[in-house]
């Protein structure tokens, strides 16, 4: 995990310290923010929508409990016990999804108010990427993170319709605009989705636009566009799967991490290593959460998980295809039972509906996904 969050460290550079230390969160009772600038007031927050797909999701509640007791502060802060108990955008996105997939609206508005109070920094509506507690101001660098943002509006979006909120699809539709206007370039051939609004446009980098797959979170783009239907979010669905037909590197035909899209023909980033590693893996979860099982799509990940000497999911080298490290804590291997499941329609093993109580916040956050998306998509998995 570390060595991912050095990766996204080196992209995002220091772009000047903001005062921002973790107050308490405001009153739960308390009017959202966008409904205080003048949005629409309390009257309309109740006004019926449509139901969520993701509220109630999960069906495991002792799992659930178990995640909120060892990652999520009473303050709402989602913890990354991998990485130097930092927080990010990233973590409070999946901390609010996993809420509303477990119906605990509390916690989802505990994580909310805290990723408003310490993240939602900048002038625009998006949120800085990175939180450190030994550190003050928490956050140095107020570069966003693309991913935690989508994360982050769409479970706004889910959270609005799961409880008729309309102070949360406000804060939906203003988050999700300033994605679709700020990091995607819809100008460009290629239509890519940036990682962050500074540092991998061509404008910063000699091989730029440089992006990362795994931040395509394929199952969010439908619900993003019921707040912000002015967005061409099944462009942005085209152009991560075009990018991901033509990102097969070397002999296993996998993406690496970060992809430089200067030219017609992408190629590994230049600056960072080319492996498939701790973001790829994602991918997949996005694709099969997503409902997009065509077995041609999945290939590379599914013969790279197939046949394994040990346990755990491979660091592979796409130059020569060789693995080079092993992710080893059991959340991980969730997403290949999951790849299983989607593209062969193979059983789920039996402890896949009981995540691990000892693994660290990343591995665990992506085995509670993949139970998620188990849940909406492919319950005839689970053999009951």
């Amino acid at each position: 995990m570390s060595r991912t969050r050095f990766c996204l460290s080196l992209a995002f550079g220091l772009l000047g310290a903001q005062a921002i230390a973790e107050p308490a969160p405001p009153p739960r009772d308390a009017a959202p923010a966008e409904a205080r600038r003048g949005e629409p007031a309390a009257e309309n927050r109740n006004a019926p929508e449509s139901v969520s797909p993701l509220f109630n999701a999960l069906g495991n509640t002792s799992a659930w409990l178990a995640y909120k007791a060892r990652f999520v502060t009473d303050q709402g802060r989602v913890v990354d016990t991998g990485n130097g108990q930092i927080s990010h955008s990233e973590g409070q996105g999946y901390g609010m999804l996993l809420a509303v997939a477990a119906g605990d609206r509390d916690a989802f508005q505990r994580i909310w108010n805290w990723t408003r109070a310490n993240l939602m920094v900048r002038d625009d509506s998006l949120l800085a990427w990175r939180w450190e507690p030994d550190k003050r101001p928490g956050v140095a660098d107020i570069n966003n993170a693309t991913d935690g943002d989508i994360l982050v509006a769409w479970a706004l979006v889910e959270a609005a319709d799961a409880w008729s909120d309309m102070g949360y699809r406000v804060a939906a539709r203003r988050m999700a605009v300033d994605i679709g206007r700020r990091t995607i370039l819809f100008r460009a051939p290629s239509q890519p989705l940036l990682p962050g609004m500074s540092g991998f446009s061509a404008e910063d980098r000699a091989d730029g636009p440089v992006a990362n797959l795994s931040y395509w979170i394929f199952p969010a783009f439908p619900r993003l566009a019921t707040v912000a239907g002015e967005i061409d979010w099944a462009a942005v669905t085209r152009s991560g799967l075009e990018l991901l037909a033509k990102a097969q590197f070397g002999p296993s035909k996998l993406p690496t991490e970060w992809i430089s899209m200067r030219d017609p023909a992408p190629k590994p980033a230049a600056g960072f290593p080319a492996v498939f590693s701790y973001n790829s893996i994602r991918i997949p979860l996005y694709l099969a959460w997503a409902g997009i099982t065509d077995h041609r799509i999945h290939a590379p990940f599914s013969q790279a998980w197939a046949a394994r000497e040990r346990t755990g999911l491979p660091v592979v080298d796409t130059a020569d295809g060789q693995t080079v490290e092993w992710m080893q804590e059991p959340g991980y291997e969730a997403l290949s039972a999951l790849e299983a499941c989607a593209v062969s329609g193979e059983a789920l093993p039996a402890n896949f509906t009981a995540p691990a109580k000892t693994e660290n916040y990343y591995p665990a956050t992506l085995h509670l996904l993949a139970l998620v998306a188990v849940q909406t998509r492919f319950k005839t998995c689970l053999g009951r």
